[in-house]
């Protein structure tokens, strides 16, 4: 499959924060959307989760399901348990054509919760880490087996933010356990997305394309703001708009074939969804040359 770019309804919706973009219509971004340029889009919170009802919806833009986020509690359950809570999901995607499945461990994750300090997210507990990626590998089989790639999610707020711990997890997982490359997860997190790509290159099956504001990134480091705080404030940008260095992330990962996924978890009320995707778009297709 050739480099397909996508995006994310949370610039016009938000998931965590659903005050952010409550009123926008669904129309309204699958048309801003497929107007910006994207041929694909991620799933959010005012989709229908039934393939007969979402895809005359999509198809009515031109768009493709990219793939959708799933909450994953692996370090209380096991594999067989996870499938079988993410059945319905995973059924929906496979319904739809979607090539991966999105997993972010979300096990007493704070990034959804506004007056949590990202200070106080969960760490992973030394004794959880090796059943956790043999569990993780297991599930990936198992996804893998129905004809989706599992794609982990390092997220800001998760047991999975740093550079440390997503090298650590590869490590302890097996081929089938994809990576979900976020450019703006990444950086936040500490880690150069560049670096990242280059060091983890065969097993990136998914890339989030989203940029950083430098000043509020400082501020909420120093402040020890919760995600959500960060969020509104205006951390997250599209590509163009940030410090990452786009080029070189997708020098870093050649060959790859894909989607590119444009997001930027922001308040629409501030930045006009449509705008920024269209900056977003622009810069990601400049970027892959």
């Amino acid at each position: 499959m050739a480099i397909r770019i996508g995006t994310n309804p949370i610039a016009w919706s938000n998931d965590d924060l659903p005050e952010l973009g409550g009123a926008t219509p669904l129309e309204t971004c699958l048309s801003e959307a497929r107007s910006a340029g994207y041929v694909g889009i991620e799933l959010g919170n005012k989709f229908p989760r039934n393939a007969s009802q979402l895809q005359p919806i999509l198809a009515a833009h031109d768009l493709a399901l990219v793939s959708g986020w799933y909450s994953g509690e692996l370090i209380t359950r096991d594999a067989p348990a996870e499938l079988a809570a993410m059945r319905p999901h995973l059924d929906l995607l496979k319904a739809m054509g979607c090539n991966v499945l999105i997993f972010a461990e979300t096990t007493g994750t704070v990034h959804g919760s506004q007056p949590i300090a990202l200070s106080q997210r969960p760490v992973m507990a030394e004794a959880d880490w090796a059943p956790w990626g043999a569990r993780l590998t297991k599930l990936a089989e198992a996804v893998a087996a129905e004809g989706l790639d599992l794609v982990v999610h390092h997220h800001m707020g998760t047991r999975i933010q740093t550079e440390t711990e997503i090298d650590r997890m590869m490590a302890l997982t097996g081929p089938a356990v994809k990576l979900l490359l976020d450019t703006g997860h990444a950086t936040w997190g500490g880690a150069d997305p560049v670096a990242l790509a280059q060091r983890h290159r065969a097993r990136v099956a998914h890339v989030h394309a989203k940029d950083v504001r430098p000043d509020v990134m400082a501020a909420a480091n120093a402040g020890d703001w919760s995600f959500l705080n960060a969020v509104i404030a205006g951390v997250y940008t599209v590509p163009g708009d940030g410090m990452v260095n786009f080029p070189a992330v997708f020098q870093a990962l050649p060959g790859y074939s894909g989607w590119v996924v444009v997001e930027a978890e922001q308040d629409p009320a501030v930045a006009n969804p449509l705008k920024y995707a269209q900056l977003g778009y622009a810069t990601v297709k400049a970027a892959l040359g």
